[in-house]
């Protein structure tokens, strides 16, 4: 019986990969949650095929930010591709290290069982918005991006007393669920799979901002060459679908 395909590709990128790995290391990781799911299910590959162990502190833009601030020490960050470069010009990430994971769009979602709002077109999703009863964004590139988006759609002091910001690292999807926002924005890959909410769509392509998530190498990390090799092995062909099912584009 033959072994599908992704299988074997993933397979021979590992080979190919860890052939020369004489011993193994930890690697420690940073990240953002854009990511995290697609993430998770390839770690573990990575983990069996190389026999590194990789430890991952997930958490917010912001709070990534505090910690390297703090001076925590990793290997590897995850973060928007905007916020990789400015950590190399402050000389947190090493240049040039910089590798593009996925990018995802900004999705809407509301508590299971709801009723699904009108969001086909940009005049519908502001009619949706001026008549929600709350409405919930994050603290990171989505919420930054749809704070900007309110204020030229001529909304922002409309709908400013029914705004709930998430704080860093706290999903949005888990006020949807609870109620606390009836309507909620983050990236697509945050949001489209989220216990107890029914995921709407996409926002409309004429307003629509896609954020590019990427990897960089922190300056002196320990286990620099493992931590590259595991940027090599979620950014494989084989790969890309883990990616592709939570809604982002690879690379």
């Amino acid at each position: 019986m033959r072994k599908p395909i992704a299988t074997t590709m993933l397979g021979a990128a590992s080979f190919l990969i860890f052939t020369a790995m004489v011993h193994a290391d930890e690697i420690r990781v940073l990240s953002t949650q854009a990511t995290e799911e697609a993430y998770r299910e390839l770690v573990p590959q990575f983990e069996k095929a190389s026999g590194h162990e990789v430890t991952t502190v997930f958490t917010g833009t912001l709070d990534a930010n505090k910690r390297l601030a703090a001076g925590e020490t990793y290997d590897l960050l995850i973060m928007s591709a905007p916020s990789i470069d400015e950590h190399i010009k402050d000389g947190k990430v090493v240049p040039g290290s910089r590798v593009d994971l996925a990018r995802s769009g900004i999705g809407v979602g509301v508590k299971a069982g709801a009723p699904k709002p009108d969001i086909g077109t940009t005049d519908a999703l502001k009619k949706t918005l001026l008549a929600a009863k709350s409405i919930g964004y994050s603290t990171g590139p989505s919420g930054v991006y749809m704070v900007g988006l309110f204020q030229r759609m001529g909304i922002a002091d409309e709908i400013r007393h029914k705004l709930k910001q998430t704080p860093t690292g706290v999903f949005v999807g888990s006020i949807i669920a609870s109620g606390e926002a009836e309507i909620g924005f983050q990236q697509v890959s945050e949001l489209s799979h989220f216990a107890g909410v029914d995921y709407v769509g996409a926002l409309p392509a004429d307003i629509q901002q896609f954020t590019t998530f990427s990897s960089g190498i922190i300056a002196g990390a320990k286990t620099a060459d493992a931590a590259k090799a595991l940027v090599k092995f979620i950014t494989a062909p084989a790969a890309a679908a883990a990616f592709k099912k939570r809604g982002m584009e690879p690379g």
